[in-house]
């Protein structure tokens, strides 16, 4: 049994979910949010609840069924909430400026780096080290993250360049020169 497929997925005030076939749309106070699914899962809005079910119990069924209900849930907490990730910049001189909905990453390369914002992603800038990526579609949010992340990713001597606030790089020993 899927734990996570089988519980339904409670809507909260303020957020509408429409099921068409295999076409999801979910409205909220922060934008909407549409997906489409695997035309084998069925879902239903009943009493305020988004249900999940599955047609058999082949192991490919049961990954889409607890898929399924992630990918509605993330899309209904979106739309009430938005998602963040928080960068942060390590090194002499690194960088970041907010121009316009743009970031202007100072990496250590000899020109500047510009990132521009897709729709739907907003950043945010509180001090020059650090970036907070919100949007109210989580996978957008985190691909956003990652691929700046990948301009300057941490190295593990000096821990210099772009990390997750929660990442823990682990360091290395630099060299030891023998006498």
């Amino acid at each position: 049994m899927s734990r996570i497929g089988n519980s339904p997925i409670t809507i909260p005030e303020g957020v509408e979910v429409n099921v068409e076939g295999s076409h999801i749309t979910v409205k909220g106070p922060k934008g909407t949010l549409e997906r489409d699914i695997n035309a084998n899962i069925a879902v239903s809005v009943e009493e305020g609840k988004v249900v999940i079910k599955r047609p058999n119990d082949e192991t490919a069924m049961k990954s889409l069924h607890g898929l399924t209900r992630t990918l509605i849930n993330n899309m209904v907490i979106g739309v009430k909430e938005e998602f963040k990730k928080e960068l942060e910049i390590n090194g002499v001189g690194y960088r970041v400026q907010k121009q316009g909905n743009d970031l202007n990453l100072t990496l250590g390369y000899s020109q500047p780096v510009i990132y521009k914002a897709p729709a739907g992603i907003s950043f945010d800038v509180p001090n020059p080290n650090s970036i907070i990526v919100k949007g109210i579609d989580k996978e957008l949010v985190g691909q956003i993250a990652a691929e700046i992340r990948t301009k300057r990713p941490p190295e593990v001597y000096r821990g210099k360049g772009i990390k997750y606030i929660d990442e823990v790089i682990r360091r290395k020993e630099g060299k030891t020169g023998k006498k």
